[in-house]
């Protein structure tokens, strides 16, 4: 098949990233999408490192193997099947299993450093970033950790302090000036994405022209 049409998504954590993306790819038949997703790209947890209170920081560009990352990119760009073991966030009671990227005309690559990481930003051909307010993400990261990860709330107001807004300001915000498009997420977005789905299915029709 032809090369790919490559989709970098990113924004700061609890910027509605997830939710979005379910929605874009429900919007695609299945053959004509792919997601590569930066969260199975995680180092081990001994790797990661340690702040002076000893709380363990994934928020830092260093917690990703993204010379892994950055291949499998270039791998999928060219035409070729990706194969790598499911990230279990550390959870020992879930037996991984192996994830199958095959090409197909759309490849979204999300995660919150895929424009800080110059070996995979290059490989984009479309930068989209979504943005929310500060407050919208900190009451979403509340309800998030809560609900799912089971965490109180000084601990997630911890993290979010020391890990999550540094991160944001220093790795993340300073690349939003090199989106294509800017999607606001404070509410909703609609708009937005219909938007993209509509330019997306637009490189589907041409691919399957070809």
């Amino acid at each position: 098949m032809q090369h790919p049409f490559i989709v970098g998504i990113t924004g700061g954590s609890a910027s509605g990233k997830t939710t979005f993306l379910r929605r874009l790819l429900a919007s695609f038949p299945e053959d004509d999408i792919c997601l590569i997703s930066q969260d199975n790209y995680y180092h081990p947890r001994e790797s990661q490192l340690v702040d002076p209170n000893g709380v363990t920081n994934f928020d830092l560009p260093s917690s990703i193997d993204s010379a892994a990352y950055a291949a499998d990119v270039l791998r999928i760009s060219q035409g070729l099947e990706v194969r790598r073991p499911e990230y279990t966030f550390n959870n020992p009671n879930v037996q991984p299993k192996e994830l199958v990227f095959r090409p197909s005309p759309i490849v979204v690559v999300e995660g919150i450093f895929v424009f800080y990481f110059e070996e995979v930003a290059r490989l984009l051909d479309l930068k989209v970033y979504i943005d929310a307010r500060e407050h919208v993400k900190l009451q979403r990261r509340i309800a998030r950790d809560r609900d799912e990860r089971g965490y109180d709330l000084e601990d997630v107001l911890y993290r979010y302090t020391n890990h999550v807004a540094p991160t944001y300001e220093k790795y993340i915000k300073p690349f939003k000036q090199d989106a294509d498009i800017v999607i606001p997420n404070n509410r909703h977005f609609d708009k937005g994405l219909e938007v993209l789905v509509s330019f997306l299915r637009s490189k589907v029709a041409a691919a399957h022209q070809e």
